[in-house]
């Protein structure tokens, strides 16, 4: 393809499930370029160790995971440019116009969305500080961490109860921190983790402060009936007050579920031909590195065999 800014496949992200789709992208022979708004790896560069990603046995830093994935797109000559991609646009020559904020304008056969999902934070005092210290958004990634410690779930709905029953298969104890009087999750959910005797409910209250120095060592929360506030002692604080996927610059594009998040089918072809999604972004059941970087190598596999009956 002729052009400075033309490629046959632009991927927007560079999380698990960009890097692996330029991974395939490239060593597949297709010029690709990733566009990302950020820094390159997504919200596993914040894990201070990944300890279920295949061949890691020992475990591995997310940032050096994320470092060796890079290496490996940019080895099958993958591009980067850090931009943030505010709108999609579909022609009828069958170029996808990708545009950033900066004003910048990128033309491909076929896109790639991979720009995965952010937990929502509470914003309250020490949860930025100790991310990553004790503080979480994934039992199913951290759990382990925690064998015979004290853990912490704020959040009521299946979500954080699911993952408190998860927790308690390895902490010594599970405390969940809930706003109303009775939790929001699936009766199933509520048995199972009410029925364990490490769990427990602590109800009408909200979290203030997360705390700790180097690590977690509690949390202060505030009964929001009697004012009281008190501190919990515990080493992990996980929160669930749901998750919001990076599709607000998909006005006008692909199909999205009420959440926001992208409907594919298991091609992760979206309901415009020549985009595709994977990842965080995606509606899917479960979101891991893994499973990622399994999606990523699927939309590439996808975008390849499209590109290949589009000639």
């Amino acid at each position: 393809m002729a052009g400075k800014k033309e490629y046959y496949v632009i991927i927007i992200g560079a999380g698990p499930a960009g890097l692996t789709a330029a991974i395939y992208c490239g060593r597949s022979g297709l010029r690709t370029l990733i566009v990302e708004k950020t820094v390159e790896g997504g919200q596993i560069l914040k894990a201070d160790i990944v300890e279920n990603y295949p061949g890691f046995p020992e475990g591995i830093s997310g940032f050096d995971l994320m470092g060796k994935m890079k290496a490996q797109a940019e080895k099958f000559g993958a591009e980067f440019v850090n931009e943030e991609v505010i709108k999609l646009i579909a022609h009828s020559s069958k170029l996808i116009a990708v545009n950033s904020i900066g004003g910048s304008k990128y033309f491909s056969k076929a896109v790639i969305i991979a720009t995965g999902a952010n937990p929502k934070e509470l914003g309250i005092k020490g949860e930025a500080e100790l991310t990553g210290r004790g503080v979480s958004y994934c039992a199913t990634c951290d759990g382990p961490l925690f064998k015979n410690k004290e853990v912490i779930v704020i959040g009521g709905g299946d979500a954080a109860v699911g993952e408190a029953v998860y927790l308690a298969r390895f902490a010594k104890k599970v405390s969940i921190v809930h706003r109303r009087d009775r939790l929001r999750a699936a009766e199933v959910l509520q048995d199972r983790f009410l029925k364990n005797e490490k769990g427990q409910v602590i109800w009408d209250s909200t979290a203030i402060e997360v705390l700790g120095t180097d690590r977690v060592s509690g949390l202060k929360i505030k009964n929001l009936k009697t004012g009281r506030e008190e501190m919990i002692p515990g080493q992990g604080v996980f929160i669930y007050v749901g998750l919001k996927p990076n599709s607000d610059f998909l006005k006008e594009g692909p199909k999205l579920d009420e959440k926001g998040f992208i409907i594919t089918n298991e091609d992760m072809q979206t309901s415009i031909p020549g985009i595709f999604a994977c990842g965080d972004i995606r509606k899917n059941a479960l979101k891991q590195v893994v499973v990622a970087c399994s999606e990523g190598a699927q939309a590439a596999f996808s975008c390849l065999r499209y590109l290949e009956n589009a000639h």
